[in-house]
């Protein structure tokens, strides 16, 4: 398996801080990736010896989801594979949170010494509905969870057929927070049986999961166990911890949450998991401004941890 990370911003300065740490992977987000081409990113994470194989974050799927594309989002996401595949990127992530992505209603609950996470409690969200319930459902109207399974089907039976020729796995992320619904909006992907069944729907090689720790850690299922029960699909991993609910938690730093981070790791081992695996959502420490689960220094703590339970796992 290989140690991979989002940078933001991608600077040669935090190209050589990853590179110094270990990193091989970097991981593009679709934004940058418009915004400066792929060939370009690829080129500046080479010069610091890091390859490019996973995309992910803010793909124009939006109206894919609730039904209402009128084929221009249909249209650039297969010209977004056909451009991985020319460039060898080989993993799509995406998600199928309709109308948001990940969603937190704090930004600075408090970790160890003082470090700031994000955390989540739909008590909050509920109140802020109250107050205006015209946020609860999408510009498509409310959509229902057999809605979602339908566009997804269509979506897999678009884009795999096109993923197969351009050699680019696609990986589903899961809902974050885990819950059947949020502002009146269905969510699907939220159980490791929602998983069993998105690769039921479209049993082609390309289409995998990304086993994101902490939204499954949310799901409170067995993290190890789930593991091998996915394992065949698993193509990208998210490694992070949570501690709580779906409906009330917040983030941890890695070896501060429930999951036993190595038994974890020991079972990506097991089913023979060879793909990148990257830190999320780290810590806020003491003195830093940013994207909030996106600074650097959180993520040079993080680095190190997954290293050593790498090479702690290692067959010998």
């Amino acid at each position: 398996m290989r140690l991979g990370t989002v940078l933001t911003p991608v600077t040669d300065e935090n190209l050589q801080l990853a590179a110094q740490c270990g990193v091989t992977d970097l991981v593009a987000r679709y934004t940058d990736l418009r915004a400066r081409g792929l060939r370009t990113i690829q080129r500046q994470a080479e010069a610091f010896g890091l390859t490019v194989p996973v995309v992910e974050g803010y793909l124009p799927i939006e109206r894919l989801k609730v039904g209402t594309d009128d084929g221009t989002d249909l249209a650039a996401m297969k010209d977004l594979l056909k451009e991985m595949g020319d460039a060898g990127v080989n993993l799509l992530c995406y998600n199928f949170m309709a109308g948001t992505d990940w969603v937190r209603t704090q930004m600075d609950a408090p970790e160890r010494g003082g470090a700031r996470v994000t955390a989540f409690r739909l008590k909050e969200v509920e109140q802020a509905v109250s107050l205006n319930s015209s946020t609860t459902v999408t510009a498509a109207g409310r959509v229902t969870a057999e809605q979602l399974w339908g566009n997804l089907e269509r979506f897999l039976n678009e884009l795999l057929p096109v993923a197969e020729r351009a050699g680019v796995d696609l990986a589903m992320h899961p809902d974050d927070p885990p819950l059947p619904e949020l502002l009146g909006r269905a969510r699907i992907m939220n159980s490791v049986e929602s998983f069993e069944r998105l690769i039921g729907l479209a049993p082609s090689p390309r289409n995998g999961i990304c086993f994101c720790q902490g939204s499954f850690a949310t799901m409170n299922v067995d993290i190890p166990a789930a593991i091998r029960r996915l394992g065949p699909h698993i193509k990208y991993v998210h490694f992070r911890d949570v501690a709580g609910t779906p409906e009330d938690f917040r983030e941890t730093f890695h070896d501060n949450g429930p999951t036993d981070m190595a038994a974890a790791m020991r079972a990506y081992r097991e089913i023979g998991f060879a793909g990148t695996l990257r830190p999320d959502h780290v810590p806020q420490y003491v003195g830093e401004e940013g994207e909030p689960g996106y600074t650097m220094l959180g993520r040079l703590f993080a680095w190190g941890y997954i290293r050593g339970l790498m090479q702690a796992t290692e067959a010998r």
